[in-house]
């Protein structure tokens, strides 16, 4: 017998808030590829930021190592099998779903961009724009918080502030890294966060759509 549906991932009071920051999200991501097309160097912004970071030396080198390398392939894929694990033991299947397909989206966005926007860094093979270590590690943090808070089952404004804290520390700490390590421009970091706040969320109405069906209700 089927027992209570799913809660939403994205209920409709939180849903136009997001959908709002999400639309915001996109037009930054477009401008800033319009703006930094094909360049490979930094921008006004870019050097005012990186001389606010200024040279990074131990120990605050080793801590900004240990961020990127969980944007690398070996250390995202022990996030994702981390956080999977989590779900499956806690029987969520859709959180599951969820939490691959807008990492996996947010991911394959990024790679789709590169070459459209054609920003380089440290030579014409390394296309910078955006940033897909702080895409990744934004985007992981807002499936994390859209599902933790969904489960604990706090109010729209306590949500929506928690969801975009999460984003807002995930994308800093990894920003900070890549900047720091001269792995990506400042602006190239921008872009990836927005990348995230942007597909999040249009990737969450599509699962709650499915589980809408009936073919995701606990039993």
């Amino acid at each position: 017998m089927a027992g209570p549906s799913v809660p939403a991932v994205l209920p409709p009071s939180l849903g136009a808030g997001l959908g709002f920051v999400a639309a915001l999200a996109a037009l930054v991501v477009v401008v800033l590829g319009v703006l930094y097309a094909g360049h490979s160097e930094p921008g006004r912004v870019d050097m005012r930021i990186q001389s606010a970071v200024g040279d990074v030396r131990s120990p605050w080198r080793e801590v900004a190592l240990a961020i990127d390398f969980l944007g690398e392939p070996a250390g995202a894929a022990m996030l994702v099998v981390a956080a999977l694990t989590g779900c499956l033991l806690l029987r969520r299947p859709r959180a599951a779903v969820f939490l691959v397909a807008g990492a996996g989206t947010t991911v394959a966005t990024t790679t789709l961009l590169k070459p459209l926007v054609g920003r380089t860094i440290h030579g014409a093979d390394n296309l910078s724009y955006p940033s897909g270590h702080t895409a990744f590690f934004t985007a992981l943090a807002l499936v994390a918080a859209l599902l933790a808070t969904g489960r604990l089952g706090l109010g729209r404004t306590a949500r929506t502030l928690t969801v975009l804290t999460a984003a807002l520390v995930a994308g800093v700490a990894m920003g900070w890294a890549q900047v720091a390590l001269g792995a990506h421009y400042p602006t190239d970091v921008i872009g990836g966060w927005c990348t995230a706040l942007a597909v999040i969320p249009a990737t969450a109405w599509p699962a709650d759509r499915i589980a809408g069906d009936g073919r995701w209700r606990r039993r």
